[in-house]
């Protein structure tokens, strides 16, 4: 391995550590906790080796978006894959991206609460972005209906599981009916 192969792996390894230190900051304490001279002191660099993988903050949280997309996508697929038919699927999807809303919280608020400069629904939408809502349209999608645009679809049922997502955690929906709240979506949305 050349020298310099050796320094661009160094240097991933090391934005690894910065991104899963904020991630694992953020979850425990939240976003306000997670600071430049924190993370510096947590990893054991100083702040301008920070600030030579990410320009502040706000590049960090964008980070753990990124990663968290991958995830969400992920757990999409999987939930999808293990249910027979389409209402099944539907419910699987929506179970899923709840508990990965109510697992990761500090990850989901990078997701969609906060500003991490990453463009949505354009153009320059980052890949893993674009394929976490592609996980959602690939199931919603088979449901959509006659006439009804399956990423118009798509987007309105993400919109109802993130409200449920955020009331449910910002303890305006009481978490025990979670799972009937879901049916609800499923059979009077989804599946009509």
């Amino acid at each position: 391995m050349s020298v310099q192969e050796r320094k661009q792996r160094e240097r991933a390894e090391r934005e690894r550590l910065i991104v899963a230190t904020a991630r694992e900051l953020a979850e425990q304490q939240g976003w306000d906790a997670v600071t430049t001279r924190r993370l510096a002191e947590r990893i054991e660099y100083s702040q301008p080796v920070l600030y030579s993988h990410f320009r502040g903050k706000r590049e960090i949280i964008g980070a753990v978006a990124l990663e968290g997309a991958t995830e969400l996508a992920a757990a999409a697929r999987a939930a999808a894959l293990g249910a027979n038919g389409p209402r099944e699927r539907v419910a699987a999807l929506a179970r899923a991206y709840l508990d990965f809303a109510a697992r990761h919280p500090a990850v989901y608020d990078a997701l969609f609460q906060l500003d991490g400069g990453l463009a949505y629904a354009q153009e320059d939408t980052p890949e893993p972005l674009k394929d976490a809502f592609a996980a959602l349209l690939e199931t919603l999608g088979e449901v959509a209906g006659d006439g009804v645009g399956p990423g118009l679809f798509t987007e309105t049922f993400w919109a109802a599981l993130h409200g449920l997502a955020t009331l449910t955690r910002a303890g305006r929906l009481p978490p025990e009916f979670t799972e009937q709240r879901v049916e609800l979506l499923v059979d009077r949305l989804a599946i009509a």
